[in-house]
């Protein structure tokens, strides 16, 4: 017995997805309760030995082009269907409610978190160049971004960064199948030695509070230089 076709039958018969841990524990439990040698011999089955199964039916099912695949999304694995097959299911099933697409701000936004994460609020809207408030606000209560720490400088604001919520939302094994965007990750970002705190959630204070003072025209400077007549 095959242990790839012991995980396609467990996936088979899940109702939910299923990580390599879940399904080790599993392959344990089994051989707790089980009879035969059989199921006694996946007892200890390693994580990697797991991986490798589901990864090789990842690419039996796709290389048959069947009305469903596997996927792995954030690190767990279940059976999907292809979308083409979307009109039948829902028949089925019926239209299930999900959550409003997000802006274009919000997306712009939590592209910059997914890219440069951790990230304070400051930074991010250096690199967006406008306030993100309610848009951080918004992606925290979809549950898309989270609390991550807080940065090293003075005010020690909030950093942010990305949730299993978003690696399912994007249908995204990890960070890792992120598209490139290289030019995102080479945009440089100033850190200030001595960063303006104003906000204990903000790493400087907002754009119009740091705007430096015009500097003196030359003849600003001509008479400044100038020595004051004697009395």
């Amino acid at each position: 017995m095959e242990l790839k076709f012991i995980l396609e039958s467990i996936l088979f018969s899940a109702q939910q997805p299923l990580s390599p841990k879940d399904l080790r524990d599993l392959l344990a439990a089994a051989a707790e309760h089980g009879e035969g040698p059989d199921v006694r011999s996946f007892k200890k089955t390693s994580l990697d030995s797991i991986t490798t199964a589901l990864e090789e039916l990842e690419r039996e099912h796709t290389e048959k082009a069947r009305s469903y695949r596997l996927v792995c999304v954030a690190g767990s694995w279940q059976f999907v269907s292809e979308p083409e097959y979307a009109p039948w299911i829902k028949a089925l099933v019926g239209h299930r409610n999900r959550p409003g697409r997000l802006s274009q701000p919000a997306l712009e936004t939590l592209a910059i978190i997914a890219y440069r994460q951790p990230l304070t609020r400051a930074e991010v809207e250096q690199v967006r160049g406008v306030a993100v408030d309610s848009v951080l606000q918004t992606l925290l209560e979809r549950g898309l971004i989270e609390q991550v720490g807080r940065a090293d400088v003075p005010g020690r604001p909030i950093t942010y960064g990305t949730t299993s919520v978003f690696l399912e939302y994007f249908g995204l094994k990890s960070l890792d199948d992120l598209p490139a965007a290289d030019e995102l990750r080479r945009l440089p970002m100033q850190k200030s030695e001595n960063l303006l705190t104003v906000d204990a959630g903000l790493a400087t204070a907002p754009p119009e509070q740091l705007q430096q003072p015009e500097p003196a025209s030359s003849e600003q400077q001509t008479d400044t230089a100038q020595p004051q007549p004697s009395a």
